[in-house]
């Protein structure tokens, strides 16, 4: 079992950064590979990274590609989303997940755990 807690959602300009947390508790966080979603207004959630759990392996959605970074500290249970470059269009929910099978990564049917969201809004 993983519990899953975001942090570090808020309102930023257009161009602005934000870094968000992920803090899971469970034994087992260290063998699930982590990945982020969001879901934007009357949209579904959509892909936007994912780190692997073991060789830490990454593969990013082309929309944030460049701008977005992902890390995970397995020592500490904790899963980051730097967000550099950030444009109105990336305001969404942002969900952080976690996959025991590390497949269909890019898939809200590839996490068996969720987060309960935090809210990033960026202002034009």
């Amino acid at each position: 079992q993983v519990q899953l807690v975001e942090s570090g959602g808020g309102l930023v300009q257009a161009g602005g950064s934000l870094r968000l947390s992920c803090a899971a508790s469970g034994r087992t966080f260290s063998s699930h590979g982590m990945g982020w979603f969001r879901q934007a207004p009357g949209k579904e959630r959509e892909f936007v990274v994912y780190i692997g759990w073991r060789l830490g392996t990454t593969l990013y959605a082309d929309s944030v590609k460049g701008r977005f970074t992902i890390s995970r500290d397995n020592a500490k249970n904790m899963v980051y989303l730097q967000m550099n470059s950030l444009k109105p269009e990336d305001t969404a929910i942002y969900y952080c997940a976690a996959s025991s099978t590390g497949y269909s990564v890019s898939r809200v049917g590839g996490y068996d755990y969720w987060g309960q969201g935090t809210q990033v809004t960026v202002s034009s």
